[in-house]
């Protein structure tokens, strides 16, 4: 399908593009779709055997924690 497309049918699909799209937008769109390759990149490169750090809260450092979060009263 693509192979029937000439240099004509470019220049329309550009046009057309261009029409959706704006002379402001394709640039921020391209930086998108940039910066989503770069991402991808990197997340291939990280060593997926590594364990993941995890930022421990103080409730998750003390053992034995006591919940004191006051209950609410039942309406009778």
């Amino acid at each position: 399908m693509l192979n029937n497309i000439g240099p004509i049918g470019l220049i329309v699909i550009l046009i057309v593009v261009l029409l959706l799209f704006g002379r402001g937008k394709i640039p921020q769109l391209m930086g998108d779709v940039a910066k989503g390759i770069k991402s991808f990149k990197r997340g291939m490169k990280e060593d997926p055997d590594e364990p993941e750090q995890i930022d421990k809260t103080a409730d998750d450092v003390i053992d034995g924690a006591i919940d004191v979060t006051p209950k609410k009263e039942e309406k009778a």
